[in-house]
């Protein structure tokens, strides 16, 4: 962002960041292994928002725990 506006007139991107697959934003693009590349984009913004919450999904199942399933044998 520059003055409060987008920067280089990428106004029709959307990226996916991922800190739990090890990505973080201060990275740039060329400094990230393939496979994030992949996670990261660029998508249309449609599909980037879908694609984002598709793949927090994949962060936020619920554990044995939290759905009440015993995993001792006892």
């Amino acid at each position: 962002m520059m003055e409060g506006r987008p920067e280089a007139g990428c106004t029709d991107a959307f990226k996916v960041i991922c800190c739990d697959c090890g990505d973080h934003p201060d990275r740039d693009y060329s400094e990230v292994s393939p496979e994030l590349r992949r996670v990261r984009g660029p998508y249309p913004i449609a599909d980037g928002i879908s694609g984002y919450v598709e793949h927090a999904g994949l962060h936020r199942r619920p554990t044995c725990r939290q759905l009440g399933t015993r995993t001792d044998a006892g």
